[in-house]
C-alpha cells in the first residue's frame, strides 16, 4: 500500500518547496483539496465554523509548482469541486499539470458539502451529483477528442480545439462515503476516494471495496484520505484491499515539517 500526503489546509509550506519536502521523505504522492472560498455564514457539518477551509491555495496552481519542483510523487486533488467549475478550465487545468509533471496527475473529484458555497457559484444542490457526472464526461470528451464536443442537460458545446492533452488516461477518482458513491465510481470514474473519518468500521470498508470489486468485474484502485497516524491502522486497512492511504499535514512551517518527520516513519 502506497502513503501519501494531504495538505488540509493553511499555508505553511509553499507548493514546490512541500512537493519536495514530501518526494525528500520517500512519500508517493501529494493530494491538495478544493474552495474557492467559505462563506462567513456556513458552518461544518458539526456545527463549528468553516473557516479554516479558506486558507486553501487553487489546487492546480499548487500542483504546477510541485510539478515543476519534484520528479517522482503523483500529483492530486481531494478532492476538485467539478461541480463549482467550467468544464473546458478545468480539462484544461488538469491536462496542463499532467503534461508539465510528466503524467503524473491524479484527477480526485467531489460534489462538495458547503451549500453556501455552491450557492455563490449558482450550484443547486439537489443536482449537484448530475452536474458532476457530466462535467467529468464533457472533461474526458476534451482530453480524448481533438474537435470535442458535449451536449447534454447541464454542459453544452459545439465542437472545440483544446491543448495540451493529458500525456496518459489521467484517473478519475471519484469521492465520496454515501450509499451511492460506488455507483458513480463505476458509471464515471476509475477508482474510489473515500473518507476515513465517516466509516463506521475497517469491516465496513472492506466488504464496500470487495463488492465494488465484484461489480465492476475488475480490481478498482482505492485511496483513503485522512487516515490517522496509526502503524496498527494503516496495516488493517492494507488488508481490507486499500492501495493507497493519505496522511494529513497542516499548520506552520515547522509544524508541517516535523508532521512529515514523524509520518515518514511509517514508510517502508
Amino acid at each position: 500500500m502506497d502513503l501519501g500526503v494531504i495538505m488540509f489546509n493553511g499555508y505553511g509550506v509553499r507548493p514546490g518547496a512541500l512537493g519536495r519536502a514530501v518526494e525528500e521523505r520517500g512519500f508517493e504522492s501529494l493530494f491538495y483539496p478544493e474552495h474557492t472560498h467559505i462563506p462567513v455564514s456556513s458552518k461544518r457539518g458539526d456545527g463549528q465554523s468553516a473557516a479554516g477551509y479558506a486558507r486553501t491555495y487553487d489546487p492546480f496552481v499548487a500542483l504546477a509548482a510541485d510539478a515543476v519542483a519534484t520528479s517522482r510523487i503523483m500529483l492530486g486533488t481531494a478532492v476538485c469541486l467539478v461541480p463549482q467549475r467550467d468544464p473546458l478550465i478545468t480539462a484544461k487545468a488538469v491536462a496542463s499539470v499532467d503534461d508539465l509533471s510528466g503524467g503524473r496527475m491524479l484527477f480526485g473529484v467531489g460534489a462538495g458539502w458547503n451549500r453556501e458555497e455552491m450557492a455563490n457559484h449558482g450550484v443547486d444542490p439537489r443536482t449537484r451529483m448530475a452536474l458532476m457526472a457530466e462535467n467529468v464526461r464533457a472533461i474526458r470528451t476534451i482530453w480524448t477528442e481533438d474537435e470535442a464536443e458535449y451536449h447534454g442537460e447541464f454542459i453544452d458545446f459545439d465542437p472545440i480545439w483544446s491543448w495540451p492533452k493529458p500525456t496518459r488516461p489521467v484517473p478519475v477518482l471519484v469521492g465520496g462515503n454515501g450509499p451511492g458513491a460506488e455507483d458513480r465510481v463505476l458509471d464515471y470514474g476509475d477508482e474510489w476516494l473515500p473518507q476515513c473519518g465517516p466509516l463506521a468500521t475497517v469491516d465496513e470498508l472492506r466488504e464496500r471495496i470487495d463488492r465494488l470489486r465484484d461489480r465492476a468485474g475488475r480490481r478498482v484502485p482505492v485511496t483513503l484520505f485522512g487516515v490517522p497516524n496509526d502503524r496498527g491502522l494503516l496495516d488493517q486497512f492494507a488488508e481490507s484491499g486499500v492501495d493507497r492511504c493519505l496522511l494529513p499535514v497542516r499548520g506552520d512551517e515547522s509544524a508541517v515539517l516535523s508532521t512529515l518527520d514523524d509520518l515518514g516513519t511509517l514508510l517502508g
